[in-house]
């Protein structure tokens, strides 16, 4: 294309130094700004952003300070998390955490990778919905009616920890909807307090919870797909 041919060209103009094309106000604009994660969002669905509860579990090198690690991140990036568990697994030196967060794709998607990066995480997956899921409840309720106290802790399977003539406490496993139900159908009695664990969760059947992991098999996975991917974007 010749010059004249450029300098004809509609919509464009060049009629000094600089580069060639419309103005800098004329040029078009991507429509929505960037989230905190640096996603640009739609405007048309930034209104309503959506929402899910995920369940992510970390295996990590069992050492002082991962906890502080891992919270430390989540308070930076201000990600919503819903509950934490943090426990030993069988092979010696490693600890799984599991979070349930709630956040939109991308937020989930940027919790994966920014734990990944942390030193002493070793793998991170997020389960899905298959996976068999617990958690516990201790409730310590009013004891002026200990007959159907025990009837509804019987119902949800739960058990009696301690119980004197003002306040019972029992105890209920399994999983969030079980746990949210028991505690409706003990408000009845007046609750005077309650500690829930938060979510513990493990992929079903042979599936490995985290990507690569061998449980009691080996110190290490056997690959690390999940690290590569982030740090080939980071890169």
């Amino acid at each position: 294309m010749s010059g004249d041919e450029s300098a004809d060209a509609p919509g464009y103009e060049f009629d000094g130094p600089g580069m060639p094309g419309p103005a800098p106000d004329e040029r078009p604009h991507p429509d929505g700004r960037r989230n905190a994660h640096g996603v640009r969002i739609d405007p048309e669905v930034e209104a309503e952003p959506r929402y899910r509860t995920a369940v992510v579990s970390a295996l990590v090198e069992h050492e002082p300070g991962v906890l502080s690690r891992v919270s430390g991140l989540f308070s930076r990036r201000q990600f919503n998390i819903e509950s934490l568990t943090v426990g030993k697994t069988t092979v010696d030196g490693h600890a799984r955490i599991t979070l349930v967060v709630e956040e939109t794709d991308a937020g989930i998607d940027q919790v994966k990778k920014q734990l990944g990066k942390l030193k002493p995480v070793i793998q991170v997956g997020e389960l899905d919905g298959d996976a068999v899921r617990a958690e516990l409840v201790l409730l310590k309720v009013r004891g002026d009616e200990p007959d159907k106290v025990h009837a509804i802790t019987q119902m949800y399977e739960g058990e009696t920890l301690d119980a004197g003539p003002r306040t019972i406490t029992v105890q209920i496993t399994g999983d969030q909807q079980k746990i949210d139900d028991a505690v409706d159908a003990f408000r009845q009695f007046g609750i005077i307090e309650i500690a829930r664990t938060g979510q513990t969760a493990l992929a079903r059947g042979d599936t490995p919870t985290t990507p690569g992991e061998e449980p009691g098999h080996s110190t290490e996975p056997k690959n690390s797909t999940y690290r590569d991917e982030t740090d080939a974007e980071d890169n």
